[in-house]
């Protein structure tokens, strides 16, 4: 016996049967369509990510900051040379001198920042400038004491070590390679560390890091943030406040939030990175134009084919008409064409686009063998590239489906 198929879906399916090589050449060309899609889409997605994974691995979403001192104004006398008289008064604006300060009540500002949703990982530090000495050498560094249990999860320093450890105990210090570089150092030496304070101390370098940056591999220290607040001068206090959050793209957005909750000025890695982000902007806005343009000309090949096929079959549509067909079954027709046609477009193109994608992974691979750009096959991508395609065809349709339902029976068979 056999199973009951809606009439529309026969009459579909029997013109797509019956103009084979119209329908092959309109799905190759929306499965082409959808192949673009999903390759450029992935590509620059992995393109995307990689650049904010390079930018956040080595610093906070956000970082909260302690108030700068305030311009004082000083006032001052213009006198007239002859009488001697004031004649004048004016005020002049001079920047105070910018100190290293604490957090007021750091505790409770982590405690009120820990209880956000959004937040992920808050972690207290003390950073400021200092001078490390070795022999007759000294070089300028910056000084950054942090909690490691903490501050780990946000930059991966582990990851990052080239020579001995990650350890960071009361007495030691991790240092960029160039900075070991330029004053002979390797991890188990000795490195005395003087603070503009007046406090010194001789650290061990337990490890030795690549930050990917050779600015920061001269001058970014760390240490414990109890040995950075004894050679800053801040007992019990922290320079600032580091914080991750779960959307990196919402940093913005939550770091008003802390700022208005808890009073403290709170910079994002957007703010920081203003035009770094503006070419991610660039970027997104650029992948959203391809999808459009792309879809756009997917519709323009279904709806030019079925306009074609909407003269071919006058005839046919007449005599279906003369039957007793109604105009709405036959806009049905050419809309299911449309998003067959969208359809089997789009699973064919998204197979070309995930094997394409496979063999760029592998081609395209750095000196060290590893991919230049990752990328990640996410069923969301398919997913989206399908329903696109899905609705360029059923739009695509849409008029030729008007233009066959307004037909008149009797003309159409009358050619």
């Amino acid at each position: 016996m056999k199973s009951w198929v809606p009439f529309e879906w026969i009459i579909a399916a029997r013109f797509l049967r019956e103009g084979r090589l119209q329908t092959l050449f309109i799905t190759g060309g929306v499965a082409i369509g959808v192949a673009v899609i999903v390759f450029m889409s992935a590509l620059l997605a992995g393109m995307q990510g990689n650049f904010i994974r390079r930018v956040l691995t080595a610093q906070p979403h956000i970082q909260l900051l302690p108030p700068k001192e305030v311009v004082r104004a000083l006032r001052g006398h213009n006198y007239d040379g002859d009488e001697g008289k004031n004649v004048v008064e004016s005020a002049e604006l001079q920047p105070p001198l910018q100190r290293l300060k604490s957090i007021d009540q750091w505790q409770a500002v982590v405690a009120q920042i820990r209880s956000m949703d959004q937040v992920l990982v808050v972690s207290p530090a003390a950073g400021g400038s200092a001078l490390v000495l070795r022999g007759s050498t000294s070089r300028a560094i910056t000084l950054n004491g942090v909690e490691p249990d903490t501050y780990f999860r946000i930059v991966a320093l582990p990851s990052k070590v080239v020579h001995g450890s990650a350890r960071l105990n009361a007495g030691d210090i991790i240092i960029g390679m160039e900075l070991a570089s330029d004053l002979g150092l390797d991890s188990g030496d000795k490195l005395r560390v003087t603070t503009a304070a007046g406090a010194s101390n001789i650290l061990t370098i337990s490890g030795i890091v690549d930050l990917g940056n050779k600015g920061a591999n001269q001058r970014s220290t760390f240490v414990a943030l109890h040995t950075a607040q004894s050679l800053l001068g801040l007992p019990g206090g922290v320079s600032n406040i580091d914080v991750t959050v779960r959307d990196v793209y919402a940093a913005e957005v939550v770091a008003r939030e802390i700022t208005e909750k808890t009073g403290v000025q709170a910079d994002s890695w957007i703010a920081a990175n203003a035009q770094f982000f503006s070419a991610i902007q660039a970027q997104m806005t650029a992948n959203t134009a391809i999808r459009f343009f792309v879809g756009l000309s997917v519709a323009f090949g279904i709806a030019s084919v079925l306009f074609v096929s909407v003269v071919q079959k006058s005839k046919e549509i007449g005599i279906l008409r003369a039957m007793g067909i109604s105009r709405g079954q036959i806009m049905r027709v050419f809309l299911l064409q449309g998003g067959l046609l969208g359809l089997l477009g789009s699973i064919a193109g998204s197979s070309i686009g995930a094997a394409a994608l496979i063999l760029w992974h592998r081609i395209a691979v750095g000196p060290d063998g590893l991919p230049l750009v990752p990328i990640t096959l996410e069923v969301p991508l398919f997913a989206a590239a399908l329903a696109l395609a899905l609705l360029a065809g059923l739009v695509a349709a849409s008029a030729p489906a008007m233009r066959a339902a307004r037909l008149d029976p009797l003309v159409a068979i009358r050619g």
